[in-house]
């Protein structure tokens, strides 16, 4: 048994017990050392889906190996280990071997989950240096996904639409746009695709907040012979993008310490990493809980 955090969505985590399965051998067993506070966590937390069962609560974790399955040969004990899977809210949890990645340090720029998920939202595109592309949202993962594409994949045309962060933006920064797009990676859900913004034939949407979709724009983009993807930590090449995002910060391609803008104790401050989770105070960007 050891202690876990989890909602049930009633507005608040509270601190519970997790009796950890015990190790299989495709497995890794890591102590907790970071945990981001996704926004999906706060959205579960105050009811808006879910909520997931506490075996899946916490998905941004950092850990320590203090166990391996037989099967596992690419880490030794003590390594730290950037994790996908849950419950990463546990002071102790299971991992399985594709839901991992090797890091060099304890440090909150390997919480390398809501990395690895800007990766994914341009890696399931299949762009092409010569697409006109359009990122709606001025976030982490906008900033992700532009440092992606323009560093990564070379892309040459790549707007950014967005109304946050917009010092550290600088000219790159649109805040509206009358262009028309090849592939659109929506990362905000604020504006309709083919109305407000154009849409190119065969034009490609990559749709990572589960947008609702009206008549008008759906009908824009069926004219226009559109594709919308849906991408998801569950994309079977996501363990790649996890490895592609520390590879690209060790090699100085992607600098995101900016947006980890405070850890929170474990033991001590839990209920305030939430608690700023949903009232963002100035200056707060992304939190993450620390074990000391």
């Amino acid at each position: 048994m050891t202690r876990c955090l989890q909602t049930t969505g009633q507005g608040y985590f509270e601190e519970v017990t997790y009796d950890v399965p015990p190790l299989t051998e495709d497995e890794i067993c890591v102590r907790a050392v970071m945990t981001g506070v996704c926004r999906s966590d706060i959205d579960m937390m105050q009811g808006n889906f879910g909520p997931l069962p506490l075996h899946m609560q916490g998905h941004e974790g950092l850990g320590q190996v203090i166990g391996i399955g037989s099967n596992i040969t690419n880490v030794t004990f003590g390594d730290y280990v950037a994790t996908r899977g849950e419950p990463a809210y546990a002071d102790i949890y299971n991992v399985r071997k594709d839901e991992y990645v090797q890091v060099p340090e304890a440090h909150p720029r390997y919480i390398i989950e809501p990395v690895a998920c800007g990766i994914n939202a341009v890696d399931v595109a299949d762009v092409s240096r010569q697409d006109k592309i359009l990122i709606i949202g001025s976030g982490f993962l906008a900033w992700v996904a532009y440092h992606t594409l323009t560093k990564f994949k070379h892309c040459e045309n790549v707007d950014v639409l967005g109304s946050s962060n917009i010092d550290l933006w600088g000219d790159i920064l649109l805040f509206g746009t009358t262009e028309s797009y090849d592939v659109i990676i929506d990362l905000s859900g604020k504006y309709e695709l083919g109305l407000d913004i154009g849409l190119n034939n065969n034009a490609l949407i990559v749709d990572a907040v589960g947008k609702a979709v009206s008549r008008a724009e759906a009908e824009q983009q069926l004219w226009r012979a559109v594709t919308t993807i849906k991408p998801s930590p569950r994309n079977p090449n996501f363990h790649q993008c996890m490895k592609d995002a520390v590879w690209m910060i060790e090699n100085g391609y992607l600098n995101v310490d900016s947006f980890w803008t405070r850890g929170y104790n474990r033991d001590i401050e839990w209920q305030q990493a939430f608690a700023d989770g949903v009232d963002r105070p100035n200056g707060y960007s992304r939190g993450y809980i620390k074990w000391d």
